[in-house]
């Protein structure tokens, strides 16, 4: 099921998710949800606050990342097979010299902003069967994974960017959270129904 994507302004956004156990009703089925509504979307990550929950879940699919001609084929091959679902993960470091790439959030519709990560993390989490993991990622799917890290934090790619860069998109932020957007894909908009 085709899930409504939370939009900028929402408070769930900020919030820090909490740790889910085993046993969280319907995992299975939130996870298929998860994936279709980011599918749905055309994006490469998802996670659990986007959707309203302010859970420590996100799911990935870098697939679309792989077409990318600037990349090595090493690099296409990983990001072509890099589909997971993290639950209650933690990244244990982050190294490296800062690099930008320009992002975009399903929950900030039309507004892309170059933002600088660490190219190497470390990250420990369950899978969808509550199995245990360590990953080291690099390059793009490192990205894609603290991007969503993020969400789970309470923290948005908009964080990360300048003050003043911050106040040239301030208005388009305000229009989002509004509803006053053209998107692909359904959106709740926490202002929309609220008379200024």
């Amino acid at each position: 099921m085709i899930l409504p994507i939370v939009a900028y302004g929402d408070p769930v956004l900020k919030k820090k998710a909490k740790e889910i156990s085993e046993d969280y009703p319907n995992l299975q089925s939130l996870i298929d949800n998860m994936f279709e509504t980011m599918y749905n979307a055309s994006g490469v990550g998802l996670a659990a606050p986007q959707i309203g929950l302010p859970i420590r879940l996100f799911v990935v699919d870098a697939k679309p990342f792989a077409e990318d001609e600037n990349l090595t084929e090493i690099e296409k091959a990983n990001l072509k097979d890099f589909k997971k679902v993290f639950i209650n993960p933690t990244i244990t470091s982050e190294a490296g010299v800062d690099w930008d790439f320009n992002e975009g959030c399903l929950s900030i519709p039309n507004i892309n902003e170059d933002v600088f990560r660490k190219p190497n993390i470390e990250i420990e989490y369950y899978d969808e069967n509550f199995k245990k993991h360590s990953l080291e990622l690099s390059g793009l799917s490192a990205r894609v994974v603290q991007h969503e890290y993020d969400h789970i934090e309470g923290i948005l790619f908009t964080d990360h960017i300048s003050s003043l860069k911050k106040r040239l998109i301030k208005s388009k932020l305000n229009n989002i959270s509004k509803g006053k957007v053209n998107v692909g894909y359904r959106m709740k908009f926490p202002l929309a129904k609220k008379v200024r």
